[in-house]
């Protein structure tokens, strides 16, 4: 069994977080603004190279004023 963050349910939950960036219209820089982070570190789990833990998807769920399940149906 491989990595997690190569699956195809991991896939999906990185694409509802970019489009959920991109339907609140904010940029990655802004969001790594938000998080005190460099936008690489949006732009790296956007690409799947790096997994937010639990409570990184939470601030990303209030960001983006969604339930954080929006994440992971």
């Amino acid at each position: 069994m491989g990595k997690s963050i190569f699956t195809k349910d991991y896939k999906e939950i990185i694409d509802r977080l970019k489009q959920a960036r991109i339907d609140v219209g904010l940029s990655q820089q802004a969001i790594a603004d938000k998080f005190g982070k460099p936008q690489s570190y949006v732009s790296k789990i956007e690409f799947g190279e790096r997994r937010p833990d639990v409570a990184e998807a939470k601030k990303f769920a209030i960001i983006y004023k969604k339930d954080i399940s929006f994440f992971i149906k």
